[in-house]
């Protein structure tokens, strides 16, 4: 499998069939200009993105860092696409899947189509208290609903950075073989959000038109700033990628 260390992640650059469902847990999460920014200033976050064991590139632009400072392309797995190749391959292989997070209404427009679309896949699903730190009882009954239903893989829609961070914490509990991060996601395949159309992904533009949809998402533009502050100092030299501000060091496990 190739891996491309970029602003200190290794990332995932490889095909998606590359990624094998074995009894080992494996999880997998996504990176973008947002969450690096994000994690340099959550330590829980970064720790839990440098603890994943697949960072996929969520979108073209942090891959930027890898083209402009070692001429290398980092192949794009983002969300819907990572969610695409494995609902497919669970749908010929007859598999189980787990939906945890989002809203009731969410999930069951999820299951509505899944049903329609993939009629070999069994799947369950679980609508998670909605507030910032769940109890000791809400991660018991989480794990329990996953436990019990048993699945090849589960998927996990809390937003960035809750969902990597409750990953982080419990995926050692969690029978399942692959736990992947893809939020927003349970919105676009419920319908809650319009499917980009593949001309704007074509050209690279598919974050101008997700801003026309979602407004709100002007908000994380200080944070698209912020990284491309970090990736200025690395490309000119000014700093290395392990010396950046405010990028502390984290321990593994």
């Amino acid at each position: 499998m190739n891996f491309i260390k970029s602003m200190g992640y290794n990332v995932f650059s490889d095909n998606l069939s590359k990624i094998e469902l074995t009894d080992e847990c494996k999880v997998l999460c996504t990176i973008s200009p947002n969450s690096y920014a994000i994690a340099e200033k959550d330590s829980a976050f970064k720790k839990s993105l440098l603890n994943s064991d697949f960072i996929v590139l969520d979108g073209v632009y942090f891959g930027l860092a890898a083209i402009l400072t070692q001429r290398k392309i980092i192949k794009t797995n983002n969300g819907p696409s990572v969610y695409d190749f494995f609902i497919k391959k669970m749908n010929r292989q007859k598999g189980r899947v787990f939906f945890l997070g989002s809203t009731e209404d969410t999930l069951q427009k999820i299951k509505l189509r899944l049903a329609k679309e993939y009629p070999n896949i069994s799947a369950d699903f679980y609508s998670p208290p909605f507030k910032n730190n769940f109890s000791d009882e809400d991660n018991i009954r989480m794990i329990s609903r996953v436990n019990k239903f048993n699945p090849d893989i589960l998927f996990v829609g809390m937003t960035c950075p809750k969902q990597e961070k409750w990953v982080y914490k419990n995926s050692k509990l969690l029978n399942t073989k692959l736990i992947c991060s893809i939020g927003a996601v349970f919105d676009w395949y419920a319908g809650n959000i319009k499917e980009i159309h593949p001309f704007w992904w074509k050209y690279k533009l598919a974050w101008l038109k997700r801003t026309f949809d979602r407004p709100e998402i002007i908000k994380r533009w200080p944070n698209v700033f912020f990284f491309f502050w970090h990736l200025f100092l690395v490309f000119f030299k000014i700093k290395s990628e392990d010396n950046l501000p405010n990028n502390s060091k984290i321990k593994l496990n």
